[in-house]
């Protein structure tokens, strides 16, 4: 009439090995679908920001993404990658890892790599640590390398540092 329900019973010994292992098991590949998740979220860099050509903006811009200039922008411009349009005209200080000018700033430009292509237009110093000028690019204004361009208060060589204290 009655029996016994095994939901109470202790499960036996070898069982009790198998089934800590099959959770220890379980639990290990749980861990690393977050940890997939998360390397995977990264990889998906989002496009870069496009101003066009109609566009007029007044105030600076700052992300740590890449942006695409057509328009016109006055005001300071701070970016990963920062692509200036043949079309675009720039009206203050430009500060990006990477800087391709096509178009026009008027203003500092601080990069680690800068280039300037055969259309670009600037008026301002250029404080980089590589820099590329092709034929036909216009430019007024001072070169400047240093290891660290992105901070202001930094200095272009060491061996600088010495000079005033002697």
């Amino acid at each position: 009439m009655f029996s016994k329900s095994k939901i109470n019973d202790p499960a036996p010994k070898p069982d009790a090995s198998s089934s800590s292992a099959a959770s220890s098991s379980a639990a290990a590949p749980s861990m690393p679908k977050p940890n997939e998740f998360k390397a995977s979220a990264p990889k998906a860099k989002p496009p870069a920001s496009i101003l066009s050509s109609d566009l007029h903006v007044t105030g600076n811009m700052k992300t740590t993404g890449d942006i695409q200039v057509e328009g016109t922008v006055e005001g300071d411009i701070r970016a990963h990658l920062l692509t200036i349009g043949e079309t675009a005209t720039i009206k203050g200080e430009v500060t990006a890892d990477d800087v391709v000018i096509n178009g026009r700033i008027v203003g500092r430009v601080r990069g680690l790599k800068v280039r300037l292509t055969s259309t670009a237009r600037v008026e301002g110093d250029i404080i980089h640590k590589n820099i590329a000028i092709e034929s036909g690019a216009h430019f007024e204004g001072s070169v400047q390398r240093q290891d660290d361009p992105l901070n202001p208060g930094s200095k272009s060589a060491p061996a600088q540092k010495p000079n005033p204290a002697s």
